[in-house]
């Protein structure tokens, strides 16, 4: 099983989101059961020099991008075990951004063109699925099914496409059918890529896909319904046929309190009472009274809407009311930056707010919290409380796409969960959680073994990775 791993990030090389964790970690336990996968990306300006000093050309060629031809070069280097390719073009990638440019829809059409292009290229490769995500790629299987449909170097490729969040969705003018993606005006039909008055690279992924899947099973039957639908929820429904959900696991190497060289005290399961010692050293770090007693809840977080921040906003005071402090790491909408901003001065013995981002303390921040807040609106799969599990620190989430799938309530009769979890996208619904939660945090008893559960919760890509090997077989089989 050959598959080509096509994504506009990966780790360690670019990051801005979730999906470069998913194409770093994936294919590496992909690697571990017998697929060949490579993984294919935009060689950015940003990335390290320590990384492009490794890179060797593997070829040079030309792309059609409507009626120009531009320059392409293809680079690889071997990360971690596993290949990776770099499509060069300094015009489109050499940029402070990797998106959010008024050519978007130039730089990700010659991109996706490229990913196809390059595979004439590969020695000894040629793959049996091309694995796409999100809109970046979406008209990879366009491009395959028009532009390469009777090229014999092509026969036989599938493709598998991943939505990672429904709400980008690389929506352009109808004039790019012909400026850049080659295609005449009958593709401008609501049974292809027209969307309302334009185009949509989305629509195309999920329309020319052999496979279309999301990143939780939860997620894969809420966005067949208006609310979370992002106005795709009829398409959804009228290809259910072919549309499945995979949660995402965490790479267990690098999120591991055992190994986490950023924690102040390393621990596992077995050596759980280190946790503390994490909590107590984070507090005098961030000049916040040193109580082991205290539950300490952590977020980690862009600070945007979607992430549940208006719910934190109607019921802070209310939150720091109680006896517990509350640590916050992150950066994105200004009103939410500046609300934290506020409550720290408001309550500084209670609350740090860091407004930015330092790998460094989010891993204190999961190690030394004693649970983690995320409330989201909505969440495809979510990686914060994956790792908050790894480190034995309790969710309080809302339940919803992933984080449904993977936090488990606790249940007071039974003992059993390994977090919290509310329903209704309600402050206080959340609130009454929260304070649940602080009044159970007193029974040590209780709390150890939600920790252990936990801790002992299978979120690893091991599980998942042999889906997506289900998923790749079933196309060899069509």
């Amino acid at each position: 099983m050959k598959v080509l791993f096509a994504a506009s990030e990966a780790a360690p090389f670019l990051k801005t989101g979730g999906l470069a964790d998913v194409a770093y970690a994936l294919p590496k336990a992909l690697k571990k059961i017998a697929v060949d996968v490579r993984v294919i990306l935009p060689k950015y300006g940003k990335i390290s020099d320590k990384f492009k000093d490794q890179m060797k050309k593997v070829a040079e060629f030309k792309v059609q991008v409507g009626w120009r031809n531009q320059y392409c070069g293809l680079e690889t280097l071997e990360y971690d075990g596993i290949t990776f390719y770099f499509v060069d073009n300094e015009y489109y990638f050499k940029r402070e951004e990797p998106y959010g440019h008024f050519d978007d829809g130039e730089i990700f059409t010659f991109f996706s063109r490229a990913v196809l292009e390059s595979i004439k290229y590969l020695e000894n490769f040629k793959p049996d699925v091309i694995h796409c995500n999100d809109w970046h790629t979406g008209v990879v299987p366009l491009f395959l099914k028009t532009h390469y449909a009777y090229d014999v170097r092509y026969q036989g490729i599938k493709t598998v496409y991943t939505i990672h969040n429904l709400k980008y969705q690389g929506v352009f003018s109808k004039a790019i059918l012909g400026e850049l993606l080659n295609l005449d005006d009958s593709f401008y039909a609501e049974d292809k890529i027209k969307f309302y008055d334009g185009i949509s690279f989305m629509k195309a992924g999920i329309m020319y896909s052999d496979i279309v899947n999301t990143v939780s099973k939860s997620y894969s039957e809420e966005i067949r319904t208006p609310y979370f639908g992002e106005n795709l929820d009829g398409l959804l429904n009228g290809v259910s046929y072919k549309l499945y959900g995979i949660v995402n696991g965490i790479d267990y190497e690098e999120h591991n309190p055992s190994t986490d060289k950023h924690i102040f005290k390393q621990y596992d399961k077995k050596t759980l009472d280190y946790k503390v010692v994490n909590k107590l050293k984070l507090q005098e770090e961030l000049g916040l009274p040193v109580r082991e007693d205290v539950p300490m809840i952590g977020l980690v977080s862009r600070l945007v809407s979607q992430k549940g921040l208006d719910l934190i906003t109607r019921v802070i005071d209310d939150i720091l009311r109680l006896d517990v402090q509350f640590v916050v790491v992150g950066t994105g909408d200004k009103s939410y930056e500046d609300m934290f901003r506020y409550y720290n001065y408001k309550y500084k013995n209670k609350m740090f707010g860091y407004i930015g981002f330092d790998s460094k303390l989010a891993a204190q921040v999961y190690a030394g919290s004693d649970m983690f807040l995320m409330p989201s609106q909505f969440e495809p799969c979510g990686i914060g409380q994956l790792i908050a599990l790894r480190y034995g620190t309790l969710p309080i989430v809302r339940e919803t796409g992933g984080l449904k799938d993977t936090v488990i309530p606790y249940d007071k009769y039974k003992g059993t969960g390994n977090g919290f979890s509310f329903t209704n996208y309600n402050a206080h619904d959340m609130l009454h959680v929260i304070e649940e939660a602080v009044e159970l945090y007193k029974d040590k008893k209780v709390w150890r073994k939600l920790q252990e559960n936990a801790m002992n919760s299978e979120i690893s890509w091991k599980e998942s990775a042999l889906k997506y090997k289900e998923l790749y077989s079933k196309l060899g089989q069509k």
